[in-house]
């Protein structure tokens, strides 16, 4: 587990790494208090150990010292220290050789080992034996405070994960995931509940909250983890085919159907079908869901006889059904035979504690996959991540994110997060075609149409630019059915051009 470490190096009042206090209350104690925190610092250099005791007890960190490696395994032994600050190169016992001792008898307590010379091989060494990190001296001020802090963060929350293993069992993959607020905690809770039962699911929340993930969950702590996961999102595939992609079909049963299909139901056999934004499913076909629910038996367009299944189904919308319901677009039948345990994901702007975790996450995988070197968050990056509501959820975080990591220098800031800019677009009389002169002045209903087709426009056009022109995707953010982002998308002109070999 990591979590987000935050450094603004030009900044006089720099955020602490291992505190990461924010200005707004929702993020105070999201990161480990360095006051708790108890740091071994081993070296035979006096000036080394001083400078890195000063720096660190600045920080708030209690400090410990050791001259040798054998000193500081009879510290470790009284003290337990969270972690160890350790030089390779020493008297008496070296770092290697200490290391390789407390690896066998203190494996929880991370170590980092510390050189003067530039020896590749020793890093390589230290690092299979156990060490967490490498840090050459001299070491940056700033980067031993912020390598630390990240440590000892990331050491907590191993042993946070382990303790919620015992509490929760194997849906603590969900935390590694989405965050370990109460609000993901009250989730995993409730999977645990619900999994071992084979009742189906009704699973709410906004589009990007992760929906997916926690019916994966579910799946996965249920006796059919063995099975198959199949999802299918309802609100992407068009009326004509929902059909065949649900129950398949025979070959020749339609135009174009030049062989036998397997529709997801059957897919699904011996596992869980997902059944995402079931509130967009045309009339026609949740009577035909019903039926399939009730009797546990499809039959293929063209078939000619019932196919028995056995899945489970976990549905998931971002509107409640009830509403729906109410604005007679679902059957309440249908409800009734779905609603047997309903859950709701809450949106990003609920649990704002997960917001720091979450973007850690997102940036040391795509720094990893871009191969760039990016250290961390500024503090004022991450005041606007927390001050930031995330209509799209954790789906924008993420990709808000990963184009931060390509943009940035080193530390992410402010300036990186250009998906995060309000959508103002500069609607003016003369852009619209409004005519303000003369006696044949525009109506203010013809001038109200225009200004807001204007803006929709560009909000529909920068959204498929954050998607990389996913118009389901778009759908989601803009929280409108597959149907509507394709009508709006034709209106205004924004389908691509299309390439010619």
């Amino acid at each position: 587990m990591e979590v987000l470490h935050c450094l603004n190096k030009d900044s006089p009042h720099r955020l602490q790494a291992s505190t990461c206090i924010s200005r707004t209350s929702e993020a105070k104690g999201l990161l480990v208090n360095s006051e708790n925190i108890r740091v071994l610092i081993v070296d035979d250099q006096p000036n080394i150990r001083a400078l890195a005791e000063q720096l660190l007890s600045a920080e708030g960190y209690t400090v410990l010292c050791a001259r040798d490696g054998a000193e500081a395994i009879k510290i470790v032994d009284a003290e337990f220290p969270d972690l160890v600050l350790m030089d390779i190169h020493m008297p008496v016992m070296d770092g290697i050789e200490a290391l390789k001792n407390l690896a066998g008898r203190h494996p929880a307590i991370p170590v980092i080992m510390m050189s003067g010379y530039d020896d590749v091989s020793q890093a390589v060494q230290a690092m299979k034996l156990g060490a967490i990190d490498y840090l050459k001296v001299p070491f940056d001020h700033d980067e031993l405070i912020m390598q630390v802090g990240r440590c000892c963060e990331e050491a907590r929350m191993k042993r946070e994960i382990g303790r919620l293993q015992t509490i929760l069992g194997d849906s603590t993959y969900l935390c590694e995931l989405m965050g370990n607020s109460s609000e993901i905690m009250r989730i995993c809770e409730q999977i645990n509940t619900v999994a071992a039962t084979n009742f189906t699911v009704v699973v709410y929340g906004e589009s990007g909250s992760g929906k997916e993930l926690v019916a994966k969950a579910i799946h996965r702590n249920s006796h059919r983890a063995s099975g198959p996961f199949v999802p299918v999102d309802c609100g992407s595939i068009p009326e004509s085919l929902i059909e065949s992609e649900l129950f398949g079909h025979e070959r020749g049963a339609f135009t174009n159907a030049y062989q036998r299909k397997q529709g997801s139901f059957e897919r699904a056999s011996g596992g869980t079908l997902f059944l995402d934004e079931i509130g967009n499913l045309p009339k026609s076909m949740q009577s035909k869901l019903l039926r399939a629910l009730q009797e546990r038996k499809i039959e293929r367009i063209g078939g000619s006889g019932p196919i028995a299944i056995d899945i489970r189904i976990i549905a998931a919308g971002n509107r409640r059904l009830e509403d729906l319901i109410a604005e007679g677009k679902f059957r309440e039948d249908l409800f009734h035979r779905l609603n047997e345990f309903f859950m709701e994901v809450p949106p990003l702007r609920r649990r704002k504690e997960d917001i720091i975790y979450l973007a850690d996450r997102f940036m040391r995988a795509k720094a990893e996959e871009l191969n760039r070197n990016v250290r961390g968050i500024s503090n004022e990056a991450l005041q606007v991540l927390l001050d930031y509501d995330w209509p799209g959820n954790v789906r924008e975080l993420r990709n808000t994110i990963n184009r931060a990591v390509l943009l940035c220098h080193g530390i992410i800031r402010p300036q990186d997060l250009t998906a995060l800019c309000p959508i103002r677009p500069q609607v003016s009389p003369s852009a619209t075609n409004i005519d303000l002169d003369g006696d044949n002045v525009t109506p203010l209903k013809e001038i109200k149409c225009k200004v807001i087709e204007e803006i929709e426009r560009e909000v529909i056009a920068r959204i498929l630019e954050r998607t990389s022109g996913n118009k389901s995707q778009a759908a989601r953010i803009l929280q409108v059915d597959y149907k509507t982002i394709l009508s709006k998308i034709k209106k205004y002109g924004l389908e691509p051009p299309r390439t010619h070999a």
